[in-house]
């Protein structure tokens, strides 16, 4: 990493050092541990856009798979909810990719024509009424046990950690079943394509609530390893001491310690993540990726099967979305399908890897910090800002609409920094070799 690079991640430093000397250590710390994590989602897309040229909008999607990962793993179980109709759900679901599978042999065995038609028509049609006659019943049994608290099938309580892992296999199998179908597609078709299945995704979320309580969000999630409590905390003895030793008020102090531990163990997956990137990037593997994303008609002339490869690639990056959405929702402790969003998850990814510069790890990663800044501070800072401009302009409609709209004012400042870098530096801040 050269000097000018080295100062770019300084800057970016002083930015949170001057939040938490202006505004609060733990105002800079959960902003920290969101770019941290939106630094790895970067990543992710980066691998995909970066390396190959693929353009995927349904970041969303895979970062929400994560967070479904950690309520399947992770959250208690709901012994009522399994006794009303788990195994019910177990069996349709059971039944469904059976028919699918079955499909699948039968379209590969028979030969193009009406009879192919006819045959797949029946079995998936006829299959898929079998498979609601199963499951409907099933998921109604489950959705009407304890419906105000519970009405899901609930996890596996087991640690947190163990669902991150879970979230990006989820994501990767998803990747895989997305690319079997779009990959095919022209850039612009594929965009559209996963920004589809991305909303699909959330709907489902959404509307299953045997699933992970749909709409009524499932809250109370354990946190990670090696992550404590602030109330933990408060009742140690040897915590309190130290706090009143250094005079610190233990309720901030342990909101502090908290925020602290969870940046430590995102950096060290971001870190990671990077050396893993960077191993690929400079490969044979690496340099055959950049070579079908620069050519594809001369990488596939020599011999290269450009459509396996997009796949690998594809799959491989949302792997790492999932993962860290997996992380977000353990960091958050609770799993809200309403807060997925494009704007949030697709869109805001995609301007840390434009900013940052794509095809280059550490850009991506510099955008993650930086955007991730920004987003958050602007939202903080912006009604103070807009009362301040404000002062001159006596009370009416205009000045309470100007401060109401003052939260929205992230946006402005997004776009008018991706405008900038766009002009000045078009490759990134950090660009490509």
């Amino acid at each position: 990493m050269n000097t000018r690079n080295l100062i770019l991640f300084a800057l970016v430093g002083v930015l949170y050092i001057a939040t938490g000397m202006f505004q609060s250590w733990n105002l800079a710390l959960n902003i920290l541990n969101i770019g941290l994590l939106s630094a790895i989602m970067a990543l992710g897309v980066n691998m995909q856009w970066g390396f190959a040229g693929l353009f995927n909008t349904g970041i969303m999607g895979f970062a929400a798979l994560g967070g479904l990962a950690v309520v399947l793993v992770s959250a208690p179980p709901e012994p009522g909810g399994w006794a009303m109709g788990g195994w019910g759900i177990l069996t349709g679901l059971a039944f469904g990719a059976a028919v699918i599978a079955f499909a699948t042999w039968l379209y590969r065995r028979l030969g193009k024509g009406p009879v192919r038609t006819l045959v797949l028509f029946a079995v998936l049609g006829g299959g898929y009424f079998a498979y609601r006659a199963i499951l409907d019943p099933a998921t109604a049994a489950v959705e009407s046990f304890n419906p105000a608290v519970a009405g899901n099938i609930g996890g596996l309580g087991l640690p947190s950690l163990l669902a991150w892992p879970l979230g990006g296999v989820m994501a990767a199998i998803a990747a895989w079943a997305i690319g079997k179908i779009a990959l095919g597609l022209r850039s612009d078709y594929l965009a559209i394509a996963t920004l589809g299945i991305a909303e699909i995704i959330i709907v489902v979320m959404k509307s299953e609530d045997w699933l992970a309580r749909g709409v009524k969000n499932m809250i109370g999630l354990p946190r990670p390893w090696p992550v404590p409590y602030e109330v933990d905390l408060q009742q140690t003895p040897a915590f309190l001491e130290w706090a009143a030793n250094w005079g610190f008020d233990p309720a901030a102090a342990s909101s502090i310690l908290v925020k602290l531990v969870y940046a430590l163990l995102f950096g060290t997956i971001l870190l990671g993540v990077i050396w893993l990137s960077e191993k690929a990037l400079n490969s044979p593997w690496g340099r055959m990726m950049r070579s079908i994303r620069d050519n594809e008609v001369a990488a596939e002339a020599m011999g290269k099967d450009v459509t396996r490869r997009h796949l690998q690639v594809f799959v491989i990056g949302s792997a790492v979305i999932g993962f860290a959405g997996a992380m977000m929702t353990s960091m958050d402790g609770q799993l809200t399908p309403g807060t997925y969003n494009p704007l949030r998850f697709t869109f805001l990814i995609w301007v840390m890897v434009i900013v940052g510069g794509s095809g280059n790890n550490w850009g991506a990663v510099l955008g993650g910090l930086l955007i991730g800044w920004l987003w958050l501070i602007v939202e903080s800072l912006g009604p103070g800002v807009m009362q301040m401009l404000t002062l001159g302009l006596g009370e009416g409609p205009l000045k309470a609409h100007l401060i109401e709209s003052a939260p929205h004012m992230r946006l402005l400042t997004l776009g008018v920094i991706l405008l900038l870098v766009l002009r000045f530096s078009p490759r990134g801040l950090i660009p490509e070799k």
